[in-house]
């Protein structure tokens, strides 16, 4: 947008200029991020949605000043003194009007003007003053298309499956090897919101260990000693086993040895299919979760095994309450190829969907990734489906693939990643030592989910 000032000399008593605006939840994120000012009264409460959160008064008084910077007097005004009354609120959601008007012009250069804020739903005062300025006095033009934008790292879709995890029965969840801080402290920090109720399998020095170095007490969970990483993934899908646990949590230990003994052909979890990982990714800006599969278990999957890991991810996403999850296969290009192989694959995948082979959801492939999330991009290659532009699951050609998707939108979109295994008996609860807090709480939501859904599917409750 090209901005043009309005020049001392040209400025005129009365002259008046006005600009609308909506408050949006991102606008006090960013404000409380920039100012320092937490103050919970102007954020929202995740446990409370209904619930808006009241813009800070500074807040609405920015508005003013974004008008006298861009358009009365405009580019090159100076703030001199300001005098405000906060006679309103203004809540999210709200859309308001901003007015100056020009009422005095000085000798020194300088120049009053009245202001105002106004609800525009209600047509009430929520700011009213008089500010003094510095005019500017040569023109200038200035185009602002220049300026970065922002992304707001708010990740509403954990927030959201933790909600609906929370009024579940505690899933009881085999935590193997919590040994050291991170593992212990995801663990603790879901069974405090009532996600899961642990159960301690490792080493009992080194579990105790961590919770002294956390400052955390753990004598009301169960603990089971284990000596080394492979005899406590036994222990731990043992109590599975045995139905003491729901679940299994990774904690301290390498992915492969507890993948191993949850894949014994005796006292294992198999269920006739593959093993297969899913990420469900809370990307900022992205509308719905994005879950990515699979990007950590299946290094070059075949056909049959991609059916498995289509299927997997649509039962995980149905959990989740997406109806009819659209499920994107992915390729380097949206053409079948048959020198491309993974779209060959998609393309079969997608016939397979159409025959009943694969239920629940909404197959399209090959897509590449551009048109696979981005409807715009998806029209621009004449691409018709439901699920083009709108996918709700990735589904990805190999592991490597996968990987880098993952850690792409973690650390260049600032997502918040989840991880579970599905294709065994119940979910596996699978995280990462770089995970963070969130991730740890939202991965025991995920599972407690979904583990709430196939025991009901069980009882013919579903």
């Amino acid at each position: 947008m090209i901005l043009e000032n309005t020049t001392f000399d040209e400025l005129d008593p009365g002259a008046s200029f006005e600009h609308r605006r909506v408050c949006t939840l991102d606008d006090l994120y960013v404000f409380a991020a920039v100012s320092g000012n937490h103050n919970p009264m102007h954020l929202p409460d995740d446990s409370d949605e209904s619930e808006l959160p009241v813009a800070s008064g500074i807040w609405c008084s920015s508005l003013i000043s974004a008008v006298l910077g861009n358009y009365l007097p405009g580019p090159g005004t100076l703030y001199h003194s300001q005098a405000l009354n906060f006679v309103g609120r203004v809540h999210a959601g709200d859309e308001v009007l901003i007015r100056v008007t020009v009422k005095t012009k000085h000798a020194d250069g300088t120049v009053t003007l009245d202001t105002e804020v106004r609800d525009l739903a209600t047509d009430t005062l929520v700011v009213q003053g008089e500010v003094v300025v510095i005019a500017p006095t040569r023109k200038i033009t200035f185009d602002d298309a220049g300026l970065p934008g922002l992304v707001v790292q708010r990740h509403r879709h954990f927030s959201a499956l933790i909600r609906k995890a929370e009024p579940l029965p505690p899933l009881v969840t085999a935590v193997i090897c919590p040994e050291e801080t991170e593992s212990l402290e995801g663990a603790l920090l879901a069974a405090r919101r009532k996600i899961i109720t642990p159960i301690l399998v490792g080493n009992r020095d080194k579990i105790l260990q961590a919770a002294a170095q956390l400052n955390e007490h753990i004598s009301e969970f169960e603990m089971v000693h284990a000596e080394g990483e492979a005899a406590a993934a036994i222990a731990g899908v043992d109590l599975v086993t045995a139905g003491r646990a729901g679940t299994i949590m990774k904690g301290h230990l390498h992915t492969d040895i507890l993948l191993r003994a949850a894949l014994r052909k005796t006292g294992g979890l198999r269920r006739g299919r593959r093993f297969t990982h899913t990420f469900v990714m809370d990307v900022p800006g992205v509308a719905h979760p994005l879950l990515v599969t699979d990007a950590a278990i299946n290094i070059a999957p075949d056909l049959m095994t991609k059916v498995d890991i289509v299927q997997n991810a649509i039962d995980l996403a149905i959990s989740m309450g997406i109806e009819t999850p659209r499920v994107g296969v992915l390729s380097a290009v949206e053409l079948v190829n048959p020198a491309i192989v993974s779209s060959m694959d998609a393309a079969l995948l997608s016939k397979m969907a159409d025959r009943g082979q694969i239920k629940g959801g909404l197959v399209e492939g090959p897509l590449a990734m551009d048109n696979a999330v981005d409807p715009v991009a998806a029209r621009s290659k004449g691409i018709k489906s439901m699920v083009a532009g709108h996918a709700e699951v990735l589904v990805v050609p190999d592991l490597d693939a996968g990987n880098m998707l993952v850690k792409q939108l973690t650390f260049m979109a600032g997502a918040e990643a989840a991880g579970v295994v599905l294709g065994a008996s119940v979910p596996i609860i699978l995280t990462s030592r770089a995970d963070d807090a969130m991730s740890r709480l939202a991965s025991c939501a995920v599972a407690a989910i979904h583990q709430a859904r196939l025991t009901d599917d069980k009882r013919g409750l579903v």
